[in-house]
């Protein structure tokens, strides 16, 4: 990455019922930023009655997912038995490691009514150490995560450090995962432990340097400073970021790894059926993409 902020606009997929998801990383100019190795927008879209998102179970491996939702519920089930309906303000953080399968699907009762989903899911990639280590799951509601005031600026911190706050979220490398919520006209300095950041809005528009960016944008940059941000108009934004990945990661399908041969494991694993079931939603399964 630049030292400048560069702007990234990202690929919109329609997934059908007027549900779409922009997906920001990975990039060719931006493959990481940190350990984010990828960062999905879902939404905002109306789930009509009886309708939902059914993500059937699926494999990972070399990495932990993070989703974080503005409205909406998501129901996770995975191989280790755990069942959480994730909801706006509450983190679901799953720990993949040497291997977990997880499903994700609206609830009954989102389903039954009908309602709006919109959210981001990241991947945050393991260190090399760490790679293999036992899957985890862990839910944490609203009130154990840290809120940070800044003038003109309301901060949740969902995962990580900043600003002299520390997330309970379990992460494995130096990093921060934030929601901001900016004044028209405030200026926000970044947390300074951290090497490469990013921000992406999701209301508003701020300025980064020389850059505007405005909703359904992400901008990113490294180095040992960065100009700081300034909102143009009311806005959310997350902002991310940590210290530089320890080596490059492939990435294939729902896999991450520092090594081709694990991926190749992997895809044997899962097409041979050597992975776990997921509890509560065994029937189902996506298959290994033919490429």
């Amino acid at each position: 990455m630049d030292a400048n902020p560069l702007l990234i606009d990202g690929r919109v997929h329609d997934l059908g019922d007027g549900f779409r998801v922009r997906r920001l990383l990975p990039v060719l100019q931006a493959r990481h930023v940190g350990p984010f190795v990828f960062f999905d927008h879902m939404g905002p879209a109306r789930m009509p009655t009886g309708r939902g998102i059914d993500v059937r179970p699926h494999p990972h491996i070399g990495l932990a997912t993070v989703t974080w939702l503005f409205e909406g519920a998501i129901r996770h089930r995975d191989s280790l038995g755990s069942l959480a309906d994730i909801r706006p303000g509450a983190v679901n953080w799953m720990t993949a490691g040497r291997g977990i399968v997880h499903s994700e699907r609206t609830p009954p009762a989102e389903r039954e009514s009908g309602h709006n989903l919109h959210g981001v899911q990241v991947w945050v990639a393991l260190p090399a150490d760490a790679e293999e280590v036992a899957p985890e799951f862990h839910h944490h509601d609203a009130a154990e995560l840290p809120r940070i005031e800044r003038e003109g600026a309301s901060l949740t911190l969902i995962a990580g450090t900043a600003w002299g706050e520390r997330s309970p979220v379990k992460v494995f490398a130096p990093m921060f995962f934030v929601e901001a919520r900016l004044d028209a006209g405030a200026t926000l300095e970044w947390p300074l432990e951290h090497a490469e950041r990013g921000v992406h809005v999701i209301e508003g528009e701020v300025r980064w340097g020389g850059l505007d960016v405005s909703p359904g944008l992400m901008a990113v940059q490294a180095g040992d400073a960065a100009p700081p941000l300034q909102a143009l108009s009311a806005s959310r934004v997350m902002l991310f970021g940590g210290a530089p990945l320890d080596g490059e990661r492939h990435l294939w399908w729902n896999f991450v790894s520092t090594r081709r041969e694990r991926i190749e494991q992997a895809k044997a694993d899962w097409r041979g059926g050597r992975f776990d079931t997921v509890p509560g939603d065994e029937v189902e399964r996506i298959p290994l993409p033919e490429r």
